[in-house]
């Protein structure tokens, strides 16, 4: 197959020095002039909706790179274009231009884009802020101070505030207001968890995702920590303490080849999953080991780079599509405009560092030797972290979404989330194929008409540190307790699933493994095979699919006859990772009444680098068998 469509403008950039980072950077902001507005202040990017109006989502177009530009002058760079971001700030928040952004009211989206601006006016002041006319800088201040008095979401977007008032003081504004900005910070405080995590709103919330690290949290602790050192000291040294733990058990998140583990919402960020480690490096952090500089640098250039080589994520023109490793509108939030995927412009933070800083200076390093091979128990977000064998990904069970999110079902509920086979978000609810249902165990009481998938997890909770048990109640005289185990050295590319469901109802099941590239060398829908050749394999209670993606496979261990093995061709687009995908599932039936126990062990192991499949030689680790803990085996004795 050809593959000429198969590049993007920035794929012999090697993204490994301040420059090459600049030069990337320089090659996203360049499309943006033929889609800014004359006055400067609004950059249209396309035609799709949002929950809120066009006039924020053109303002979210300006705003979300400044976090880049920012950065790139901020470092002693240069960029011709921003001309265009300073007639932005006079004339966006002129109420007598056209151009007018509109005042903010409560629960404003307007408010997020507030933190940009004053991160800009808090590094960059002389290119921003000294070059406006009078009339610019008053009408600017009077813009971010607006929000000073309107209710906010009690959620990160405090922050947003918090920076708008950081930058209102750089720049000398009378609109300051210090009094609000220790109010809200305290607020946030009330956050904090422990062991360096926050969840993402207050006591009852269990949803510790990317905000909760690169998005939001972490990285404004860490730039404010740095921004704020000389007037509030105490708390940024807390915060820096907290980067330093919660770094530890950030970094099992990532695999060697720098991908992050796609895991919640707001995934049309793509690079920002890693934009933590940039500002890491911004706040000066004393790393703990076994951190270093060049591991941190690794860390984020690596994840850069994997950005810089995925054709999918790129229009034509190199401006960002709405997806993530390709366009995909299944797996986006009402809030995803098309200027949203510019929040990716955070990562480019190390650019606001000198070249003797040691995040430049300092080799580049490969994935830590002492955290390859591992299992790690994370208490606070509730998972499991392992790349045993080679394959990163972390169990799961109790997050969930605080409020109504588009597929919270698929980003918060599944069982398992993988740096390199992602996971499947539904795109209709007609057939099982519709469902993408990975990592996950579907539920119907009317004969497929309808499927669940969990999504409110109850009664979550670690055992002895060795596995995560939880509770569902699909149904009201329904209910599924799990266990997830993670795999082991004597079985390192198996994990397991142990299922107790009780019914008053019949049921259909059908559990899936990994989602996994479905098509063959030829570029055709894989056929079935067998051995280590491409294709997929159904044999009983076990079904597999291999293709140069690597290999996917599930197997029921009991005697269950009744459980069969399907290699389900899910619907196109379901996937995060790729667009035409195989499901390897198992399908099976309950009657009402007792006990019903599903042992179910699944199987993955990725592809490296460039290479065609996974490692050969896998089959022999396909026909180990993982064991089920002994107290686990007790109670479906």
């Amino acid at each position: 197959m050809s593959d000429f469509a198969n590049t993007t403008p920035f794929a012999s950039n090697p993204v490994s020095t301040k420059a090459e980072l600049a030069r990337y950077l320089v090659g996203l902001l360049d499309p943006l002039a033929s889609h800014t507005s004359p006055g400067g202040a609004r950059i249209h990017l396309g035609f799709t909706g949002t929950h809120y109006d066009e006039a924020a989502a053109q303002l979210e177009g300006f705003s979300r790179p400044i976090w880049g530009l920012a950065s790139l002058l901020a470092g002693g760079g240069s960029y011709p274009g921003v001309e265009r971001w300073v007639r932005g700030f006079a004339n966006g928040t002129n109420p007598d231009h056209e151009e007018f952004w509109g005042n903010m009211r409560n629960k404003d989206q307007r408010m997020v884009e507030c933190s940009a601006i004053g991160f800009a006016l808090s590094v960059a002041r002389e290119h921003v802020w000294d070059p406006l006319p009078d009339q610019g800088k008053r009408s600017l201040e009077e813009w971010l101070g607006g929000m000073n008095d309107k209710e906010m979401p009690n959620t990160n977007w405090l922050w947003f505030r918090v920076f708008a008032n950081l930058g209102l003081s750089k720049v000398g504004s009378s609109r300051f207001d210090a009094k609000r900005m220790k109010a809200d910070l305290d607020h946030l405080d009330t956050f904090y968890i422990g062991d360096g995590w926050s969840r993402d709103g207050p006591e009852g919330v269990v949803q510790l995702d990317y905000y909760s690290s690169s998005f939001a949290i972490q990285y404004a602790q860490l730039v404010y920590s740095k921004l704020a050192q000389k007037e509030d000291s105490e708390r940024a040294e807390e915060f820096r303490n907290r980067a330093r733990k919660f770094a530890l058990d950030f970094v099992h998140y990532f695999d060697e080849e720098g991908r992050a583990i796609p895991f919640g919402r707001s995934l049309t960020y793509r690079a920002a999953m890693a934009s933590f480690w940039g500002a890491l490096a911004f706040a000066d952090v004393e790393l703990p080991a076994p951190l270093t500089w060049g591991i941190v640098k690794g860390l984020l250039l690596r994840n850069l780079r994997y950005w810089a080589r995925q054709p999918g994520a790129y229009n034509s023109d190199g401006t960002f599509t709405i997806g993530f490793v390709y366009p995909n509108h299944n797996m986006t939030e009402n809030y995803n405009s098309p200027g949203s995927p510019y929040w990716f412009c955070k990562s480019f933070i190390p650019l606001s560092l000198p070249e003797t800083h040691p995040f430049w200076s300092s080799p580049e390093e490969q994935y830590p030797a002492a955290l390859r091979n591992t299992v790690k128990p994370l208490y606070k977000p509730l998972h499991i972290a392992t790349n045993l064998g080679g394959h990163t990904y972390v169990l799961s069970s109790g997050q969930q979404c605080s409020y109504a999110v588009k597929q919270s079902a698929a980003k918060y509920g599944k069982f398992a989330y993988s740096s390199a086979f992602g996971y499947s978000v539904p795109v209709g609810s007609l057939t099982l194929e519709e469902y993408g249902g990975d990592s996950a165990l579907a539920l119907s009481d009317d004969n497929g008409e309808v499927w669940k998938l969990r999504r409110e997890t109850k009664e979550a909770r670690f055992e002895s540190g060795k596995w995560l048990r939880s509770m569902w109640y699909p149904w009201p005289d329904v209910s599924v307790e799990t266990w997830l185990v993670p795999p082991t050295p004597d079985a390192p590319l198996w994990h397991l699933r142990v299922h107790r469901i009780k019914t008053g109802r019949t049921l259909l099941s059908a559990e899936g493994g990994w989602a996994i590239y479905g098509q063959g060398a030829n570029d055709r829908a894989l056929e079935p095979s067998t051995g280590e050749a491409f294709g997929t394999l159904e044999s009983g209670s076990e079904a597999r699919a291999t293709s140069k993606a690597g290999v996917s496979g599930i197997a029921e261990l009991r005697e269950r006859p009744s459980r069969k093995g399907k290699a389900m061709r899910t619907d196109a687009n379901t996937n995060l990772m790729v667009p035409r995908a195989v499901l390897p599932t198992l399908m099976d039936e309950h009657a009402p009444g007792g006990d019903i126990w599903l042992v179910t062990a699944v199987f993955g192991l990725p592809s490296v680098g460039g290479q065609e499949g996974a490692a050969s030689g896998w089959e022999t680790e396909w026909k180990k068998r993982p064991v089920v803990p002994g107290e686990i085996a007790t109670l479906i004795a």
